[in-house]
């Protein structure tokens, strides 16, 4: 499989609060990492209810001797990641991986585009701090609903050659992406990370401004979607079995454990190893990969139970796949 992770276990050594809502941690890892790729992120255990996780986290920044620095987001609204991870206190030990990017960065363009929403900032920072020390040409784009909500701000505002455009909702700053996309210059980069609604949008508006999507690399949150995260009923119509859903978990995780194997390999969202074919929909789908196109998504043909969540009760068929499109 193309995700295969080398874990390896790490002591928290401590915390600060960038923001009311954003926590940030400094990892020591057992083994020793020298560098890795902008943009990277790793995966750290974490335990749901008894039930033992994966989460993924942007680090922060380059490689620094003290360790790795990841920034959580506390989200009432999630599957319970950020509230295992608000209550670790110095001291606690964490099984983590070794550090992974899925960014595609061409080092060679004349410009670069860099956008974040939100937590988004956390892959985005590093790039920059990259891009500045090579006195590239780049601006970068920060949407926030609050300049208090704003992570980082100070490195970003600090940070040589930067050219920050901060969006802060409160103040009337809305990102106005079509308009980004129509100015930038030729053989331009862009690079995003935020929730999923943006994403979208964005892919849209790069569309619509008549650039290619290859001049475009994102990563987004695993756990955004258009809807609520809310409890689900999924039926298996080739097993005749139903199951709830629950806020803080996957369906593919509550199948597995029903005994019903769903292969998977990211768990991102991002390969569509785990795609299943969708019988029936009673409610909607939230699609929530980066993997099907608009169309496969609106054709609502298959999910990736992985990420994607629903409304009401979906009927699937976890024995009778075919290979995604």
């Amino acid at each position: 499989m193309r995700f295969v992770d080398t874990w390896t276990s790490a002591t928290l050594l401590a915390t600060r609060d960038l923001t009311a809502d954003v926590r940030e941690f400094l990892l020591r890892p057992d083994a020793p990492v020298a560098s890795f790729a902008p943009g990277s992120h790793i995966n750290v255990g974490v335990d749901i209810g008894g039930r033992p996780e994966t989460r993924s986290y942007s680090l922060i920044g380059e490689a620094d001797p003290q360790g790795l620095r990841i920034a959580v987001r506390r989200a009432p609204d999630s599957r319970g990641g950020s509230r295992y991870m608000w209550q670790l206190a110095p001291g606690a030990r964490l099984d983590i991986t070794l550090p992974t990017s899925q960014f595609q960065i061409d080092w060679m363009r004349p410009h670069y585009c860099l956008i974040a929403g939100g937590i988004g900032i956390t892959p985005i920072l590093g790039i920059a701090q990259v891009l500045a020390r090579r006195h590239a040409d780049f601006v970068v784009h920060y949407a926030v609903r609050s300049r208090r909500d704003a992570a980082y701000l100070r490195e970003l505002q600090e940070m040589p050659g930067s050219r920050l455009v901060l969006h802060a909702g409160d103040e009337g700053g809305r990102l106005d992406l079509a308009a980004v996309f129509r100015e930038l210059p030729p053989q331009a980069m862009t690079l995003f990370c935020g929730p999923m609604r943006m994403l979208d949008a964005a892919r849209h508006a790069f569309l619509a401004a008549g650039r290619p999507l290859a001049d475009l690399s994102y990563e987004t949150f695993g756990s955004s979607g258009l809807l609520p995260t809310e409890p689900f009923r999924v039926r298996l119509a080739d097993a005749g079995a139903e199951f709830v859903i629950p806020s803080d978990r996957s369906m593919l995780d509550v199948l597995n454990e029903a005994g019903h194997e769903v292969i998977s390999d990211c768990r991102r969202g991002e390969c569509g190893v785990c795609a299943i074919d969708v019988v029936g929909i009673d409610g909607e789908i939230d699609h929530r990969d980066v993997f099907f196109s608009d169309h496969q998504k609106r054709e609502n043909r298959k999910i990736c139970p992985c990420v994607s969540r629903a409304r009401g009760v979906l009927t699937v068929d976890t024995l009778h796949r075919t290979q995604a499109a």
